[in-house]
């Protein structure tokens, strides 16, 4: 096992902590010494690079494995493409949202395909925010700093967050308020922000905030955490389409696995980990149709479970990275052939 690279060390000191770290090189661990076994280098796809905290330990880990990490953050996949300097030779970057399947078959190595086509043998999906958008204050995505309502992950296309406050309907904004934030004051918020930008629309992260006090009971306040925290999720859920992204990510990556591969899913909220369970209890079933005394010839199920349900950080990890507090990890290994 190598040492711990400098690029975590300084990850560290930036307060950036990979969630489900040994466990999850324990469960990519099989894959690794499978390709081994089969004289080729196992190729993993980070969909979700962020700083390159797990894909940093991956790589120092396992001498033969190679990496794409995928981001649509410019700015992430940078800063992580400079720590990751040392496995220059092992990792590719990739600027594209991590449903992009395209950008990321374009980008697999020549010789990772099987007999179907382009292939890959693991993907880790850790659906959570980006230590470095939650701690840098012009982004927009803390509730607890001024800054201008931006939120997108990748600054360069789409709607802000301002923008969103200022073109929903109110039965939208309610909507996406209830749904995405499991906000029960979502109509009253929404209709606030109605009548406020008549006047004077919403532009930074305090505005919002201020409007949130003035519109959320007092007694609720007190027993429901900080007013902007299920608002700003929504926002962010929204502005990103991230549930729309999950919807076509986890089946699409499921496709991709090579016999053996294994996908590991790092879920914050239920919207999220409600998907993943959904798509894995299919792939994990039997495809026989009911009522047949025996399983019919190709139509066992295509993956199996790794993990028992979904794993939760320990209290140990909670108390070292509270960020690993609502995080909810499936992972499952393919054990049925693709078919072209």
């Amino acid at each position: 096992m190598a040492a711990e690279p400098d690029a975590d060390r300084a990850a560290a000191r930036s307060g950036h902590i990979p969630v489900f770290l040994e466990r999850t090189i324990e469960l990519f661990r099989p894959v690794v010494e499978a390709a081994v076994e089969e004289d080729r280098q196992p190729v993993l796809v980070d969909g979700t690079l962020g700083l390159g905290g797990h894909t940093s330990h991956l790589l120092a880990e396992f001498e033969t494995l190679r990496v794409l990490g995928v981001d649509r953050d410019p700015d992430a996949l940078e800063m992580a493409t400079r720590r990751l300097i040392a496995y220059r030779e092992r990792f590719t970057p990739v600027h594209a949202r991590f449903d992009d399947f395209d950008a990321v078959v374009a980008a697999l190595p020549e010789d990772s395909r099987d007999g179907v086509g382009p292939t890959i043998d693991g993907i880790l999906l850790d659906f959570g925010v980006s230590s470095m958008q939650l701690d840098v204050a012009d982004r927009g995505f803390a509730y607890s700093v001024d800054a201008p309502l931006d939120m997108r992950m990748d600054p360069t296309t789409g709607p802000t967050a301002a923008d969103i406050l200022a073109d929903y309907s109110r039965d939208e904004l309610a909507r996406i308020f209830r749904v995405y934030g499991e906000e029960r004051f979502a109509r009253q918020i929404a209709s606030a922000i109605v009548r406020r930008r008549e006047s004077d629309p919403l532009r930074t992260s305090t505005e919002l905030v201020e409007l949130l006090y003035d519109t959320i009971p007092q007694g609720a306040r007190r027993t429901g955490g900080h007013p902007g925290k299920r608002v700003f999720q929504a926002l962010r859920i929204e502005v990103n389409a991230e549930l729309e992204a999950v919807e076509n990510a986890v089946p699409g990556y499921l496709d991709l696995l090579r016999l053996g591969g294994r996908a590991v899913f790092m879920s914050y909220h239920s919207l999220e980990d409600k998907i993943v369970k959904r798509e894995l209890s299919t792939r994990t079933a039997s495809r026989t149709p009911a009522g047949l005394p025996v399983e019919l010839p190709g139509h066992g199920p295509e993956f199996a479970a790794v993990t028992r349900g979904a794993e939760k950080a320990s209290p140990t990890e909670i108390d070292h990275n509270p960020r690993s507090a609502s995080v909810r990890v499936r992972c499952v290994r393919r054990i049925d052939g693709r078919t072209p």
